[in-house]
């Protein structure tokens, strides 16, 4: 015989084996802790660069957006008509000077107010005015205020104005001391400036130099955007001049170590690792800018150690309370809680239950199973009493809806009378009874609740001349039912009382001019009996269409209309039954809406009564 292979596992039972899978689950959990703390400090460090590189590249991004709009906006200032005929106002009187320097002070105030409540940034024109032109213009420069400043002598010129004039319009960063020379009793602030000479574009020459400044305060903002736990960030040009920090009052040259140094590579972002310091750099060479990341090593490792020794606590209370827990789950409630949902997945509602288990039980697994329990036999006897209530309700329904039946007594006597009355020459209450007559036979209708539309149609013509006969109306009646659907299923007594309420809310009063029309028509796998007339009485219409659906109706709107929906609907379903609307023309259309019952070949017969 072949050697099958014996599962160990089923020498032991079921508490051995869940310790056993509890083990399993630990000892690895214990392996990879110690492996994890050996390793933690080379991952910690390699990931945390990582991160600081994305981070820094899209910090880096955020500033050079930042330089780059204030690019864009010194090109607007620059190619402005009235920045670049400046020359010419030399010549004009002081008057224009004077509205052309108000001009530009304007123009330069709108390009430094912000409207996304962000620091904002001023546009300064520093312009060498040697003839005193602009004598009038005042010359007190400051990083936070934006304007138009002309110097005639070479005391009054700035420091960086020729520096700014040979780049030849290309703008650059510069972290200026003072925008103007030293005067006694004003102390300058140290601002970071965007600087760049305004060219000539049709004479050639330069004009004078646009001056952004409080960039150290928009970059700043980006700056401050990022969180590195006792970290700092400094962003400087290519030599490693700080531009700005985070560290506040850092100036000067920033000390990075030689293995910082991009060499041929112009653009991109390295990370360079020592004993203290994580430093991760983005630079550019194109844009003369690079952003470092400072991060000390001491603080992650700190941060890293203690973490060590929270996951060992976590790790040893963990095996602790969960070789705990897992003996009580499974003494306690696993096995309660399998046989209950053993119980659950094969109980069917309807089926018997049985009887409840722990019942000497006071605890809340207890509860629970007895309430399942108490909860499946509360269920089977609701089914049992709505499947009862159901029918019953149905039945009293339809026998309330149908209860209209005449004894067979009186529609016999009808007959006999009305062949009486025409052999003694009484015509017309001869044709009254007959009428009358077929009102009953249809009722009657052998005990069926659903007839055709055919004897619908008859029932409906005979109470139709009753009501002509009786009351001597004069109105018109129109039939415009297709042959095809006399043969289709419908409610008896559904059409009665709509009839009695055209004539009665309709056309009663009106006359020969009194028109009700019925017609029908088969849409998809529907059919839809219309019942038209051009009364002129107004009608509610919502009162209507709460009747039809309000769960509860108010009973003082009657319940002729409120029978025949329900009884399409109990036939049928929901999607069936009547619709009231207005006509174009003036009265009242209801348009009845049943299932087709029979395929269809429409042709059309008509028939007029008077």
């Amino acid at each position: 015989m072949r050697n099958r292979f014996k599962n160990p596992l089923r020498r032991m039972n079921i508490k051995q084996q869940m310790i056993l899978l509890f083990l399993v689950l630990v000892i690895p959990l214990f392996a990879l802790n110690a492996y994890g703390n050996s390793m933690a400090g080379q991952i910690l460090k390699s990931h945390v660069t990582n991160a600081y590189i994305e981070l820094n590249k899209q910090n880096f991004k955020l500033i050079n957006r930042d330089i780059e709009t204030v690019n864009k906006v010194t090109s607007t200032v620059i190619q402005n008509s009235q920045i670049q005929q400046l020359d010419t106002f030399a010549e004009s009187t002081v008057l224009e000077r004077v509205k052309n320097y108000e001009r530009l002070e304007k123009m330069l105030l709108s390009f430094s107010q912000e409207t996304d409540e962000r620091e904002p940034v001023y546009y300064s024109l520093y312009v060498y005015d040697p003839d005193n032109n602009y004598f009038f213009a005042p010359y007190y420069p400051d990083r936070r205020k934006a304007g138009v400043y002309f110097f005639s002598d070479e005391q009054e010129k700035p420091a960086w104005f020729d520096e700014a004039v040979a780049m030849k319009g290309n703008g650059y960063l510069k972290r200026m001391a003072n925008l103007s020379p030293p005067v006694q009793g004003r102390q300058d602030e140290e601002t970071l400036s965007y600087v760049r000479a305004v060219n000539n574009i049709y004479k050639g020459g330069t004009i004078g130099v646009l001056v952004v400044t409080n960039l150290d305060a928009r970059i700043g903002e980006s700056l401050s955007t990022v969180s590195i736990p006792d970290g700092e960030l400094y962003f400087t040009d290519w030599n490693d001049n700080i531009l700005t920090s985070s560290v506040k009052d850092k100036a000067g040259k920033l000390e990075l170590p030689p293995e910082a140094n991009p060499g041929h590579s112009t653009i991109g972002v390295m990370d360079v690792i020592t004993s203290d310091f994580i430093y991760v750099i983005d630079y550019n060479y194109v844009i003369q800018q690079k952003l470092v990341y400072k991060v000390p090593v001491k603080t992650l490792l700190a941060q890293q150690s203690e973490m060590k020794r929270v996951i060992q606590v976590i790790s040893i209370a963990y095996f602790a309370v969960g070789l705990i827990i897992i003996f009580y789950f499974w003494q306690s409630l696993m096995t309660p809680l399998q046989k209950l949902a053993h119980f659950v997945r094969r109980y069917e509602p309807g089926n018997v239950v049985p009887e409840t288990p722990y019942r000497r039980r006071k605890d809340e697994v207890s509860v629970l199973i007895s309430t399942i329990y108490d909860m499946a036999r509360r269920l089977n006897d609701l089914i049992h009493y709505k499947y009862d209530m159901d029918l019953k309700q149905k039945e009293a329904q339809l026998q309330l809806l149908y209860q209209q039946i005449n004894p067979h007594l009186l529609y016999n006597t009808l007959e006999s009378i009305y062949w009486k009355s025409t052999m003694e020459g009484n015509t017309e209450s001869a044709e009254m009874i007959k009428d009358l007559s077929k009102l009953m036979k249809i009722s009657l209708s052998r005990g069926r609740d659903l007839i055709t539309l055919g004897e619908e149609l008859e029932h409906a013509g005979a109470y139709m001349n009753l009501q002509l006969n009786r009351y001597d109306y004069q109105f018109t009646i129109k039939w415009d039912v297709p042959e095809s659907l006399l043969t289709n299923h419908v409610p008896k007594i559904m059409l009665q009382p709509l009839l009695e309420n055209a004539i009665i809310h309709g056309i009663k009063n009106m006359g020969e001019d009194g028109t009700i029309q019925i017609s029908g028509h088969q849409e998809h796998d529907c059919c839809r009996i219309v019942i038209e007339d051009n009364g002129f009485r107004p009608v509610n219409y919502e009162s209507i269409r709460r009747l039809l659906h309000d769960e509860a109706p108010d009973p003082s709107l009657g319940y002729g209309i409120r029978n025949i929906q329900e009884r399409i609907r109990l036939h049928f379903g929901s999607r069936y039954g009547l619709q009231y609307e207005p006509r174009e023309e003036g009265g009242t259309r209801v348009t009845i809406t049943i299932p087709r019952t029979e395929p269809t070949t429409i042709t059309t017969i008509g028939q007029e009564v008077s």
